[in-house]
């Protein structure tokens, strides 16, 4: 399958000049050395597949959006290269720069006769994008009057009025409700069966493992994992929830899933089972079926309280059920250096038929 997109040694750093003299020097070839240089990119590397779904993830002031913004062009990277076959769409920014006094349909003949289209072709989707849109009269009132998600809407519906090759979308789903949430992600998903390549930025864990085919993780401008959103998630999940004194491992396991480990180290869990009425190992229950969770940790250092837990995911890793201890009112208190323990969850499986796993959790 052919690549669409193709990023090799791609970087990007803005400079600070002591005065607006050299920054101009600078411009014409000079050898001005900056004041200060901050560089947000650093040698990144990845391709994308006509038709894939990529998620950009990542903390904030991870290099996200800059990189969309290189992609798309709006910004020069300071060196790498990246090659494009085929024509981008963008929501970069919310509004894409609509100007304030005009109305939503003038916007958007302004917006898309930027982004190449004709005045016939616009004429020729502007009712089905005011029905997409759906904010009624306000399509023909000033911007100013618009809300956030109203502004999105529109923002949307000029990006994807034309089936493009690539469609790049940061982050801008998320001011939307929950209806038009649902309504964009169905037409992305139908260009997507037409054969469109989708980059998207979330930090919405069910959008990347529910619409991406992969994931890229972005720490400090840099790549850190380029995988399966499932397997990039749980390592991205990790690294936020243990910042400090913290170790992050991924094993992959006999059955080729891959299984992420993280924490300080004061307690391990050396062992989870899931066991049926007869307290034997299953791994198929019956729907409704009452199942025990047999977890075994080992302690290595004394902890006042302690706290355990369990998440049940579905096949694409988004969360469906969980608790611990302290909501049952059972923290473990006053554990001591090298002992050991095993605790039980017992519950009904009432749940769909489909393939689940289970995460397991200790906090101090």
């Amino acid at each position: 399958m052919r690549n669409v997109l193709e990023v090799k040694s791609l970087s990007k750093s803005f400079k600070e000049y002591g005065s607006e003299f050299s920054r101009i020097a600078s411009w014409f070839g000079l050898n001005i050395k900056p004041a200060k240089e901050q560089h947000i990119l650093r040698n990144v590397h990845f391709s994308v597949a006509a038709g894939e779904a990529v998620g950009i993830v990542g903390q904030n002031g991870a290099g996200k959006s800059t990189l969309l913004k290189l992609i798309n062009g709006t910004l020069k990277p300071s060196s790498g290269t990246i090659h494009i076959n085929g024509r981008i769409s963008a929501i970069l920014e919310l509004g894409m720069g609509f100007q304030p006094d005009l109305t939503g349909r003038q916007n958007v003949y302004h917006s898309a006769g930027l982004m190449g289209f004709t005045h016939e072709q616009i004429d020729a989707v502007i009712d089905e994008l005011e029905n997409f849109a759906e904010i009624g009269e306000y399509f023909d009132q000033p911007v100013r009057n618009y809300s956030s998600g109203m502004q999105m809407r529109v923002a949307f519906g000029v990006v994807t009025a034309y089936r493009p090759e690539i469609l790049i979308v940061d982050e801008a789903l998320s001011v939307g409700d929950a209806y038009f949430q649902h309504k964009s992600l169905d037409r992305i998903k139908e260009f997507q069966k037409q054969g469109t390549t989708l980059l998207l930025v979330s930090h919405d864990r069910g959008a990347i493992q529910g619409i991406c085919d992969r994931a890229v993780l972005l720490e400090k401008g840099t790549v850190i994992k380029d995988g399966a959103p499932e397997e990039v998630m749980d390592f991205y999940n990790a690294l936020i929830a243990e910042k400090e004194n913290s170790t992050v491992k991924q094993i992959v396991k006999k059955n080729g899933k891959v299984e992420t480990t993280s924490g300080t180290g004061e307690v391990t869990i050396q062992s989870v089972q899931l066991l049926n009425e007869k307290n034997e190992p299953i791994e198929y229950i019956a729907v409704g079926e009452t199942v025990s969770l047999k977890v075994l940790i080992k302690i290595h250092a004394d902890i006042p309280n302690l706290a355990i837990g369990y998440m049940i995911k579905d096949r694409l890793g988004q969360a469906i059920f969980g608790t611990n201890t302290h909501h049952h009112n059972e923290i473990i208190k006053n554990v001591q250096k090298g002992s050991s323990y095993e605790l039980m969850f017992s519950f009904h499986m009432n749940l769909g038929i489909g393939s689940y796993s289970i995460s397991v959790v200790c906090s101090c």
